[in-house]
């Protein structure tokens, strides 16, 4: 119990302590400050409220340019409507219990409101703060509050525009290299179990039908991610990617996923479950298993990026399903049975398709 709190802890320093991370806090840091320092420079009224321009300097604070002006712009939206909500009450009704209650019912309401996104979260927060903090004097209050958020959030874009704004490429390419691996090593596994006697020893590749779907579902965050770190992002330029070719990718990856964890489910069915109406048939066990296990060292090749081995074994695993195609279609199935080997061959056939290197 003491060890697996103790690497849970690790786990989570490590989470919070990536490059990533901490490069987001500098910049948040250095805008909170710069915020901070502009904020006594406000005419009127604003320059009594400066502590919270460092607030809206880190309400705009995103991991991807975009992202800072989209959640700073959403925070001032819904701003300036509680605000607005705040002096609809204090113009119909004096501040009590009941009325104060059906305002924030109201401002939550509001909140639904399509794309605010973030900035739902601030219509209660800042009527609230308007009725508790403004009191007798909300006129002033808000607009100090308004125009600080507004310094805050212009700092908070003007530091993640200008200072190392990031781009995420690199997880992104990483993520499908390592999804094309882990689907490889499932169709390879499987492959092999197909070799052993049945049952298998080996049953881990039976549990994993869950994980690649989650991880596939990691890389499409992670392309997503990429492809929103470089909107508005002066560094683009310098460091072009194919975006497009990403997200092609991950689709046919997705597609590859689905086809694996139908065969995972179909083979495991086989060998472990009694009431199933289908089997593999003997003489099919070492063809299908070659050609699953050609299958996946294509899918592994794609790592090193030598297009000339990724299409040698294309063609090597081309050629296996193609024999293992047309023994099973030779073949009359025993009464009674379906052969699992038509239902894994047809999902082989879509991964190859998927997996197709680039032409010469």
């Amino acid at each position: 119990m003491g060890t697996r709190l103790l690497r849970n802890a690790v786990a989570g320093l490590s989470t919070a302590f990536t490059a990533q991370r901490l490069q987001l806090a500098a910049k948040a840091a250095i805008a909170a400050g710069l915020a901070f320092l502009i904020a006594p420079l406000m005419p009127g009224a604003a320059a009594n409220y400066p502590y919270y321009a460092p607030l809206g300097a880190l309400v705009a604070m995103y991991h991807n340019v975009a992202g800072s002006v989209k959640q700073g712009l959403q925070a001032l939206i819904g701003l300036a409507m509680g605000i607005g909500l705040a002096f609809v009450l204090v113009n119909v009704t004096d501040p009590s219990p009941v009325s104060v209650a059906v305002f924030m019912g109201i401002g939550v309401l509001l909140g639904g409101l399509p794309r605010l996104g973030s900035g739902s979260d601030w219509i209660p927060t800042a009527a609230l703060l308007v009725l508790l903090v403004g009191g007798s004097n909300p006129d002033d209050f808000s607009f100090g509050y308004l125009i600080q958020m507004g310094v805050g959030v212009a700092v908070g874009i003007a530091v993640n525009f200008l200072i190392f704004p990031p781009l995420h490429f690199a997880a992104a390419a990483e993520s499908l290299d390592e999804l094309r691996a882990a689907l490889g090593r499932q169709l390879t596994d499987m492959g092999a179990a197909l070799k052993e006697e049945w049952p298998p020893e080996h049953e881990d590749w039976a549990r994993r039908s869950d994980q690649l779907a989650g991880a596939a579902r990691t890389v499409r965050h992670l392309v997503e991610e990429a492809d929103a770190s470089r909107r508005a992002n002066p560094r683009r330029k310098l460091h072009p990617r194919d975006v497009d070719l990403d997200y092609r990718n991950l689709r046919e990856l997705e597609r590859v996923t689905f086809h694996i964890q139908d065969m995972t489910e179909v083979l495991s069915d086989v060998i472990w479950k009694d009431d199933v109406p289908y089997e593999v048939p003997f003489e099919d066990s070492a063809p299908l298993a070659d050609a699953m296990i050609a299958a996946g060292k294509l899918l592994g090749s794609f790592q090193h990026e030598d297009l000339q081995e990724q299409r040698q074994l294309f063609g090597s695993a081309e050629a296996a399903v193609e024999h293992c195609s047309a023994a099973a279609a030779a073949r009359k199935p025993a009464e009674g049975t379906v052969p699992a080997s038509e239902s894994i061959l047809l999902s082989l056939h879509r991964i190859l398709r998927a997996a197709r290197p680039e032409p010469e």
